[in-house]
Parts: C-alpha cells; structure tokens; sequence
C-alpha cells in the first residue's frame, strides 16, 4: 500500500494501492505517493538473482511489493524488454577503469533510460485504462529523455490521450524532433516559452488544480502524469541498480554482501531516488554519489542542507536533461528520513519562500546516504574526449559522473556509473569535444562526423528523424497550456 508525502487532506484515502497511484499521481497538498513499507532483499536474494534474467529479476522484485497487478500482466510489461538492443541483457554492465563500471541504461527504443521504466510503466497503465474502461489525459514534462519515452510507450493505445510539454530551445535537436515528429493521433506535443521547470510546474499545477480535473470530468476523462512524481516510474527504476550488483557478482568482480558506489547524474533525482530506495531495501550501496552541472542545487542541499532557489536562475547546458533547479524526488527522501508533517513544512516553505533549510541532524541523515559534486561543461567535454580516445563514447551527463567518481569515491570498493542516455541525442557537443572546437554543428551534421571519427554506428530510429515531417511544431506561452491542452481533447488541434 502506498501513503501521501504531505499527510491527508481527508478529501483523499489515506492509504492507497499500487494501481490507484498509478493512475492518480496527485497526492493530498500537492505531495506524492511512496510506499508505506519497502520490502526487502537478503544475500540470499541477490545470490539466487545471478541465476536470473534481467526480467526474471524484475517480476521477482515487483512480487515482493505486492502490487495489485495481475501476473499475466506483468509479464506482458517485462517482455518489452525483448525490444531493446539486447532482449537477454536490457542493460549491460561495461567495465571502463579497474573499479569503475558503466550501467549502460539507454538500449531502449528511445535511447535513454526512461524507455527502462517506461517501457513497463506504459504497458500496465493502459491496461488499466481499459479493464476500467476509462479514458485518460496522460501528462508529460520533459527536460529532453521522458516526452520521447513516454510518447512512445504510449503511441496509439486505446483509451489514452498524452499531452506533452517540452521548454523550447531546451532540449537537444534529436530530442525535440523524436517528440514533434509522432505522428499517432493519441499524442499531442507542445513547445513553451520557458524551461523545464517551467513545464514542470505547469504539470505538477494541473495534476492538483480541481478547476482542470472538473473540466475534464466534464468531458469524461480522467488525469494521470508520466513523469517520475508518478511511482509507477520509480518501482521500475529502483530494480536496475539491483540488477548492476548482480551483474558485478556475475562478473566476479565483487564478493556478495561487499559494498560498492553508485553515481548517479542527477536532476529531477527520481534516478537517485532507485538507487536510496535500492539500499533501503538491503542493496550494500556504501553512497549515493550525486553528480550535477551548473545547475547545482542538489549538491548545495546535499552539502549544506539549504535548498535555495533565491536569485537562481537556471542556466542552459550541454547536458540539458539536468538543466532543472525544481528537483521533485527528494521530496519522496525528506519524507521517508522526516515523516509527512516535517515534509509539508519544508515543501511549503519552497513554495511560499523559495527557501527551506535542514537541521544539523536532518543534514547528517541525508549524507549518511549521499554525497554531491558539480562540474562545468568543459569538465564534460574533457572527459568525453578522453574516454573516445579509449575507445569508450559516453554522453555528456554520464560524463560529469567522472566527477564524483574522481573527488567523493573514498574507499576502494567498485563504482558503478549510471549512464543515461546515448551519445547520439547530443551529438554536436560529442563532435566538438573530440574536435576540440567550438563551432556550431547541425544534429545531422555531428552525428555523422562523430560516427565517422570513431566508427561507431548510428541507430536506424536516430537516423531516420531527420527526414520525417514535423507535425508539431507549435510553440506557446506557459498560460496558454491549459485552452491548448482542451483544443487537442476536442480535435480543435
């Protein structure tokens, strides 16, 4: 069962099932749903787990939180797994140091790894909708990976509209095109004037706003979210960090029960989030090693407990997809370090003062678990250029991983890197980090001389954008969404 970050408002159940999160992500006072008990995984788990697929492993985890999802139903969501680059490994273990491991989560469909919880998430969700023969608004913001993720998961499913919001010039071209170039008649994608925060809030603000949902009810439809404040996201994302170890001990180069790093690059943190819930649950995580750039509020709260968005602005990047200075998942972590009344405080404070501030003692809980570092974009490009020179090509984000692994990373234990998306969705910042230029490349351009210089191959789906039509190429202002969103649920757009 799962229970609300913000207590009750008595206007919603205070204690809900996995399925009813699933479909109402909006919990009393603006807050999200989280479980009210993680279940947990012995050695004895994870030794059986290296007799196991990567599905086998995912159904096995997912039975142990018992949701109220039909069996047959599951496994139906777990084998789209099938679809990836490799049906028998979705997410490949890639040694790249002595002690330093590449959890490679961007052989989806999409390429990046959303497709790993979105993929599943997408499946269960329209099942759904149509055992309760219900029409759904699906809502979806995206800072570059989720939007081409979530449309699709959700292309063409019965009983299922999404509207996507994307902040133009804030996502990369591949990105942007992935998105405006869906043709399904179910999905609807709309560029705005402003960043992802912007999106975000736009989102989180419709998700909670009874004016929205009674005009909707009027229209018989009903309003659920694909971003990661929706849980359905996070069971599926806490299961890879699982399966990293377990990879780690099939390759022997970890002994069951020893601990190791993960670092994540982290900005809406529901990666992150897996990883903690991951080491609630008995995974032997030593930390979670937060890496961000420039926008680098998760390493100023980790480090000094304050979460500031006073005289911040966000700052556009070449790893665009943490170009975000509203981090909805540590919410999920103040609440299950401080309970739901300390949560709502801080969360209103944000709000209200754009400010909220830890105690000592709340400081010291929350980097019992993590550590945090920043770097710029030359740190990444560095990087990237020195790996290529190794014959390993990462993105941009994997890249300001190295930062942490070469500053926080303390003991001499494995480190295990989560590389989120591929090269191929930022490929004018990869050709200029290995050209060690700074001119301005075409996506098409880049991709082509990137894939030239270091002979790697570009993926049909990534090649083939470039030549489809935009259908969605309109671009709004943020208080316009709302009339936008209507004209599309009616067939005015």
């Amino acid at each position: 069962m799962f229970t609300e970050t913000r207590g009750n408002d008595t206007l919603k159940p205070k204690s809900v099932p996995f399925s009813y999160a699933l479909l109402n992500p909006s919990a009393s006072f603006g807050g999200l749903y989280v479980p009210e008990n993680l279940p947990k995984i012995d050695l004895d788990f994870l030794e059986s787990a290296t007799k196991k697929s990567y599905k086998e492993l995912t159904i096995d985890i997912l039975k142990r939180f018992a949701i109220d999802i039909e069996d047959s139903i599951i496994a139906q969501a777990v084998a789209l797994y099938d679809h990836f680059d490799d049906a028998s490994n979705p997410a490949p273990l890639v040694q790249i140091k002595e002690d330093l491991y590449v959890n490679e989560l961007y052989h989806g469909p999409t390429r990046a790894f959303k497709d790993m919880a979105l993929q599943p998430f997408g499946h269960i969700l329209s099942h759904l909708t149509q055992k309760n023969k219900e029409d759904y608004l699906i809502l979806a913001a995206t800072s570059g990976d989720t939007g081409p993720a979530t449309l699709d998961t959700f292309a063409d499913k019965e009983n299922i509209r999404v509207v996507c919001l994307y902040p133009d010039g804030g996502t990369s071209d591949v990105q942007r095109l992935q998105m405006t170039t869906q043709k399904s008649k179910n999905l609807k994608i709309i560029g705005i004037h402003g960043n992802f925060d912007d999106a975000q809030n736009a989102l989180k603000t419709l998700l909670a706003s009874p004016s929205f949902n009674a005009k909707l009810t009027q229209e018989n439809i009903k309003l659920s979210a694909a971003n990661s404040v929706n849980f359905g996201r996070i069971i599926f994302q806490i299961i890879y960090h699982i399966h990293a170890y377990v990879a780690l001990l099939k390759q022997h180069k970890v002994e069951l029960g020893k601990p190791f790093y993960t670092i994540v690059p982290s900005g809406n943190f529901g990666n992150a989030l897996g990883a903690y819930y991951a080491k609630k649950m008995g995974l032997p995580i030593e930390k979670i090693l937060i890496a961000s750039n420039i926008n680098n509020i998760l390493t100023d709260l980790i480090n000094t407990g304050i979460y500031d968005l006073r005289n911040r602005k966000l700052l556009l990047t070449t790893s665009p997809a943490m170009d975000i200075l509203i981090s909805s998942n540590v919410e999920r972590v103040l609440y299950d370090k401080f309970g739901a009344k300390r949560t709502k405080e801080m969360m209103d404070n944000l709000k209200n003062e754009k400010i909220y501030q830890l105690s000592p003692d709340e400081l010291a809980s929350l980097r019992e678990d993590f550590d945090a570092i920043y770097c710029d974009d030359t740190f990444a490009k560095g990087t990237i250029a020195s790996f290529a020179k190794e014959g390993y090509v990462m993105d941009p984000h994997t890249a300001t991983c190295l930062s942490a692994y070469e500053n926080l990373k303390q003991k001499n234990i494995p480190c295990v890197l989560c590389s989120t998306a591929e090269w191929t969705k930022f490929a004018p910042t990869m050709f200029n980090a290995i050209q060690n230029d700074m001119k301005k490349y075409s996506d098409k351009e880049a991709l082509e001389g990137f894939s030239k210089a270091l002979h790697v191959k570009i993926p049909e789906c990534i090649n083939t954008l470039f030549s489809q039509p935009i259908v969605h190429g309109k671009v709004i202002d943020k208080k316009d969404i709302e009339v936008e969103i209507f004209n599309f649920l009616k067939n005015k757009s």
